[in-house]
């Protein structure tokens, strides 16, 4: 069964230029110029993958991100036609997986959206076996890699599919650092990280919010400057 992806832009060059590479790769692909016609989709369709553009008239794509995280866990990708950093850690916060800053080219946000289906189907329940699923248990921290469920002392975490990648791979390589950029490279599967990208960064952050941990004393998530992040055996 080909993957459902909605496409929200209100710059119609653009949707329908993103339409056609999707279609191209055998994707079904739900566009949309504005988000409130995308909503209706939103609710009545089991979607895959999103790609949301920032600025749009009605809704901004920062508040259908949030609307989506409210609901469903799938990914969600943000176009933004600024180079700053705001935008990109804003669409970070409200629950965003990757972001891409126009002008872009084409076959970069395939390669982005190939990257992202992958990790999701890899650890979303509904592509994997039904059963109990691999546990990984630390410290009160408890995640099931099969059934996608994270808890810390029984209370149930809700994280996006890349809070849960990153906290996993930190979990399965515990007692070694791992920078920033093997973090990238392992999730996104792709060439495009720089040393200026923090996308690391923020979603680390989001994953110690969430999960009470500080930066000055922290239980699990240790960051070794210079180096990368830790949690310790």
């Amino acid at each position: 069964m080909s993957d459902k992806i909605l496409i929200v832009d209100d710059e119609k060059e653009i949707a329908d230029l993103i339409e056609v590479y999707l279609k191209n790769e055998n994707y079904v692909v739900y566009k949309f110029y504005t988000a409130g016609e995308a909503l209706e989709c939103i609710r009545s369709t089991e979607l895959d993958l999103a790609v949301l553009d920032v600025m749009m008239p009605d809704i901004s794509g920062f508040d259908l991100c949030q609307r989506i995280r409210e609901q469903y866990t799938y990914p969600v990708i943000m176009l933004t036609a600024r180079d700053g950093e705001t935008d990109k850690i804003t669409g970070l916060t409200f629950g965003a997986d990757d972001y891409i800053t126009k002008p872009f080219r084409p076959l970069e946000l395939v390669a982005r959206v190939k990257a992202q289906l992958r990790r999701y189907k890899r650890y979303n329940p509904a592509y994997l076996e039904s059963g109990a699923g691999d546990l990984i248990v630390h410290s009160g921290l408890t995640i099931n890699v099969k059934t996608h469920e994270c808890f810390l002392d029984d209370s149930p975490l809700s994280l996006t599919p890349t809070e849960f990648s990153i906290l996993r791979i930190l979990l399965e390589r515990r007692g070694c650092v791992v920078s920033a950029e093997e973090l990238f490279h392992e999730i996104w599967q792709d060439e495009y990280y720089s040393k200026s990208n923090n996308t690391i960064t923020v979603h680390i952050r989001h994953l110690r919010e969430k999960m009470k941990d500080t930066i000055e004393n922290p239980k699990y998530i240790r960051t070794i400057w210079g180096v990368g992040y830790k949690i310790e055996t």
